[in-house]
């Protein structure tokens, strides 16, 4: 058996729109969507799926959470911009908010993910000149091979995927990359004295969903701590209840130096990233330093907040946390020759295809479109299974269903 993909002339009218006018800098599955609400979107055609990426964990509160809503269009008929030549009146109530929310002295609001890594990565190496006492223009940031941080020039300097580096260089120096889930390799890195900080991703989303073993994060924060460096963790993707506790490294009571968020901290309203230190590293920033236009405006800090507030009035990262381990009991239940991993941690999980068919991948990511759930492969042979945290039991259990259903377009009967 084989997908047979059904493309309607409406859903066709659209991708030749993008095709012809828009940059080809993506891969979408042929879907065009019109409307979202919780768990589910619809297409042009208002066919109904389960939504199984949820913007790669930007909609982890569900797609147009009433609550979420309400507070964008009331703030948007009032005050959206400002910029920061100004104060406005929710900066600072949106800053006092989140900086107790999660235990830190300051917090620098961004718009985008990959704009609080770069914020970071500045505030990392000033904390190495201005208080560490480093010289200036030595200090080196550790990253893990495999990483996924975004795809601005400094970024895909110190990645290792020949697609987002090929022909991008030259590349920002003051990297050094080691494996991940490698403690031993971290302290050798360590010794390096020009060493400032380690960036880190909790879980690698991008990379497959790969999860470190057990002690690894609280590992590397003790050798960080020991070598006088900042343990930094991109929780952009895994953190905001994604993983089953509010951030992934809470699983092993790690509190970073240094800590990254963006994604879901909109509920996927709009783009809002945010920075989050203690006073040590933060102050190392001065006036005219660093900045955004949009960074801290009004319509983002009503709207982060909702979106914070709803994460623990409806308990999403206990939902996250049972609802993961019924989906991976149910996975691995299916017993699919074509399914050779079934992991992840929370509603953060993926699944590796074993299938001769390098395309496998993709065909079946195109059988569970057709059958109504919307599943995007990464690295070739691995389908990340994320779906909003407010999904149910009754809802994951008709998405096995699919899945399993789906499986049948790789052979069997």
């Amino acid at each position: 058996m084989q997908s047979v993909l059904t493309i309607s002339p409406t859903t066709q009218h659209f991708l030749d729109l993008e095709d012809q006018y828009g940059a080809h800098n993506y891969h979408p599955l042929p879907v065009v969507l019109s409307r979202g609400a919780g768990v589910h979107l619809w297409d042009v055609d208002d066919k109904p799926y389960y939504d199984f990426l949820s913007g790669y964990s930007a909609v982890n509160q569900g797609h147009c959470h009433p609550v979420i809503l309400k507070a964008f269009m009331e703030q948007a008929q009032q005050l959206t911009l400002t910029s920061r030549a100004f104060h406005n009146d929710l900066l600072g109530i949106y800053e006092e908010y989140i900086t107790r929310y999660f235990g830190y002295d300051k917090v620098l609001p961004m718009n985008t993910g990959v704009e609080a890594v770069e914020t970071a990565i500045k505030l990392c190496r000033k904390w190495a000149y201005e208080v560490k006492g480093m010289e200036e223009g030595k200090a080196v940031i550790i990253v893990c091979e495999g990483n996924f941080h975004g795809r601005t020039s400094t970024v895909i300097s110190f990645s290792n995927d020949p697609a987002a580096r090929k022909n991008f260089g030259p590349y920002m120096p003051g990297f050094k990359s080691i494996p991940y889930n490698d403690l031993a390799a971290l302290a050798e890195a360590l010794r390096d004295e020009h060493v400032a900080g380690f960036l880190v991703e909790p879980i690698q989303g991008e990379a497959g969903v790969f999860v470190p073993h057990d002690g690894y994060l609280a590992g590397a924060k003790q050798l960080c701590e020991a070598a006088d460096a900042l343990f930094i963790a991109d929780e952009i993707q895994t953190g905001l209840a994604r993983t089953g506790k509010m951030l992934a490294c809470d699983h092993e009571g790690v509190r970073p130096d240094i800590l990254l968020l963006g994604k879901a901290l909109s509920g996927g309203m709009l783009p809002v990233s945010a920075v989050l230190c203690d006073n040590e590293i933060m102050m190392t920033i001065k006036p005219g330093e660093h900045g955004s236009t949009y960074g801290g405006n009004p319509l983002a800090c009503r709207v982060a907040m909702a979106s914070l507030a709803v994460l623990k009035e409806e308990k999403m990262a206990e939902n996250a946390e049972e609802m993961g381990q019924l989906l991976r009991s149910e996975l691995k239940a299916l017993q699919s020759p074509y399914i050779a991993v079934v992991r992840g941690k929370g509603l953060l999980n993926a699944i590796v295809i074993d299938h001769p068919n390098k395309e496998a991948a993709w065909e079946l990511c195109l059988e569970l479109k057709e059958n109504g759930l919307l599943a995007k492969p990464t690295h070739g042979d691995k389908i990340r299974f994320a779906p909003p945290l407010v999904i149910t039991k009754e809802q994951i259990l008709e998405c096995v269903a699919i899945i399993k259903r789906s499986l049948l377009c790789l052979g069997g009967s």
